[in-house]
C-alpha cells in the first residue's frame, strides 16, 4: 500500500479501533512527512503513542478484546517483521 493509504488507513480505521482499548489516556499518531533532502528518507511511515496510567493499567488494557481487536487490525496495514515496540516513562528536563 502506499504512503498516502497506510495514513488514510492508519487514522480513520485502525484510530478509532484502538481508541476503544480500556484505560487508554492518550492516543497519538506521529505521520512521517517528507523530509529536507540533506536528511534522506525516513526509515519508518509513523509512530504510535499509547499512553495509560501506570503498568498496571496497560497490563489490565492488553488483556483486553479491545486491545485483540486491535491487535488483529494491525495485519491489515502494518508489516510486523518492521516494527518495533518499547514501554517507556517520561522524564520532562526543565527548562
Amino acid at each position: 500500500m502506499t504512503l498516502e493509504e497506510f495514513s488514510r488507513y492508519w487514522q480513520e480505521v485502525h484510530g478509532p479501533i484502538g481508541r476503544r482499548i480500556p484505560g487508554l489516556r492518550r492516543l497519538v499518531q506521529s505521520h512521517s512527512v517528507p523530509q529536507p533532502a540533506d536528511m534522506g528518507p525516513p526509515d519508518f511511515d509513523g509512530m504510535a503513542e499509547l499512553w495509560f496510567d501506570d503498568l498496571s493499567a496497560l497490563a489490565a488494557a492488553r488483556r483486553s478484546p479491545e486491545w485483540r481487536a486491535s491487535t488483529e487490525d494491525e495485519a491489515n496495514f502494518i508489516d510486523e517483521s518492521r516494527t518495533a515496540v518499547f514501554v517507556t516513562e517520561e522524564r520532562e528536563i526543565p527548562g
